[in-house]
This record gives structure tokens, sequence and C-alpha cells, in this order.
């Protein structure tokens, strides 16, 4: 039997998801309105726990919209007044961006997050970030979160496990439709799977991801995206078979399904699975060119 073209069959594309809504008991959410092909509908940011003042994890890019809908949705959602403090996944704009926002809203809170290796993201803030890392236990009234360092799509990426619910907020390690992009400059695909595979060891039933909608089947959503990356490394190489191609030459022999306009970010996600396999001495890079060994 042939192999599927593609594992992950859905997209961002086309999905709609309301201004704020209650997700669970303890779970509430804004939409970041910052739209396109990747972030879907836009970033979503979570209003956490069950208290007078709650976590809120992610901030969007710092559209005037999603400042103007949050107060409301925490307030008409959540039942709350104020926030506690702001968790951050990573350093990304679309989920840095609107912290400046926050600030002016609600006054200065405490922004914690693992640390960019080098200076210049975290400074998108506009304040000072208290420093957090892998298994860094962040509690408030009815809500633990436990962070789980998970890089690949970025260095600093962590997920936060929701120890009430046996959830999991994955930023853009997972999203709720489609696959993300490994970025060139900062991902690492070898990392990202690794990060993928430590998610199995959790007990994770419910995946809040940073883009597009609530994951109900969350162990097999993991699978499948492991799936999906090893399928694509099996297509990388089978495309190499004939000969050197550059990046964009193996995105139009394998990314066919993906309309072109989509093809640059494929691109980057080809690159990172390249670098991969030259790292473990299975391709060889020739300037803009690969093939194998």
């Amino acid at each position: 039997m042939a192999e599927p073209k593609r594992v992950v069959t859905d997209s961002m594309i086309g999905l709609r998801l309301p201004d704020y809504a209650r997700l669970s008991p303890r779970v509430a959410t804004v939409l970041g309105h910052n739209p396109g092909p990747f972030t879907g509908p836009g970033t979503n940011t979570y209003i956490i726990g069950t208290g007078p003042r709650r976590i809120l994890l992610d901030t969007g890019i710092g559209v005037p919209k999603w400042a103007e809908n949050l107060p409301r949705g925490l307030r008409e959602i959540a039942g709350a007044d104020e926030f506690e403090r702001v968790v951050l996944t990573h350093a990304h704009q679309d989920h840095i961006g609107g912290v400046k926002d926050v600030t002016r809203l609600f006054g200065r809170l405490e922004v914690v997050k693992k640390p960019w290796p080098t200076a210049g993201p975290d400074e998108a803030a506009g304040v000072p970030i208290t420093a957090i890392d892998d298994g860094t236990a962040i509690a408030t009234e009815g809500a633990t979160l436990n962070a789980v360092y998970t890089p690949g799509h970025a260095p600093d990426h962590l997920c936060y496990y929701l120890v009430e619910e046996k959830a999991l907020f994955t930023g853009d390690l997972i999203l709720g439709a489609g696959t993300t992009v490994i970025p060139d400059e900062t991902g690492d695909l070898g990392q990202y799977m690794n990060s993928l595979r430590r998610l199995l060891a959790l007990e994770v039933e419910k995946i809040y991801p940073a883009h597009g909608p609530v994951i109900h089947n969350a162990r097999q959503k993991i699978l499948e995206y492991i799936a999906h990356r090893e399928l694509r490394e099996r297509q990388i190489l089978g495309a190499l078979r004939d000969g050197p191609l550059d990046a964009m030459g193996i995105v139009k022999q394998i990314y066919i399904d993906v309309p072109e306009f989509l093809h640059p970010a494929a691109a980057q996600s080809v690159r990172s699975h390249l670098r991969k396999l030259v790292s473990e001495g299975r391709v060889q890079e020739h300037e803009t060119r690969w093939s194998l060994r």
C-alpha cells in the first residue's frame, strides 16, 4: 500500500473562533485577533484559575481588539476582575507582544517565562522577566501549572501542564489544526521531535493549543504529529534519490497538496529536516542544495 501524502490533514485556513469563551470551569480564552495562514483565527490567550485573581497565559501580538476584549472576557466569562501574573510559552511576537497592553490595563504584573538564550526577544515584553525553567510550578486558586521544557519550535519554549485537568497548554509545539513551522534561524527539528516524544510520558487528556480549537484526543494528536514529521523525513530522502535539490525543489515534490503561497514556510521546515539529516550523516549539503550520502 502506498504511503499517504501527509498524516495531519486539517488546516488553519478558514477556521473561526469566538472573541472569548469558557472552555472549562478553570479555563477561558480570549482570541488574539491576529489571523493568518499560520495563526489561524489568531493566538489563543488563556485565563486560568477559579479565584478573583487569575493567570494570563500568553498575550497575543498586541492588537487593539484583543486589548479591548481582554477585560470583558475576564469579567464576563471568567467572573474575575484582576490578573495575578502573566505566563508566557515563548518569546515569539504573537505570544509576548500584548504584555504592554496588559500592563496598561492592569498595572505592572509579574511576567514569567524561560529566558531566550540571547539578548533581544524577551525585551518585547517591555517589563522585567522572572526566569523559570523545566519543572517550575505556578499556582493560583483552582489551578496548578507545571512548566515542561519543549524546545524545537523556539529555544525558550515551555508547555504548561494543568494538573487539575490533566491538560496541557502546548503553545506552538502542537496546534489545534495543521502543523507548526520549524523556523530557519532558531528552530531545531531534532529537539522538536524529542519534545513531542517527551509529552508521551505525561498523562495528558486534553490540549489547549496556542492556535486553533481545543484538542480532546491528546495522545492521538501527539502520535499523529510524530508520525507526520517521520513521514516528511522519508519523503525528503525519497526526493533526493534522483539527485541534489534545493529546499524549494523538495517542497514542490512533497507539498503538492499545499497552496503555493505556503511553500516558503514549508521550505523552512524542510531545511530543518535537512539540517537534522546532515547532523545524522544521512545527507550532505552543497551550498544551496542537498544530496544523499
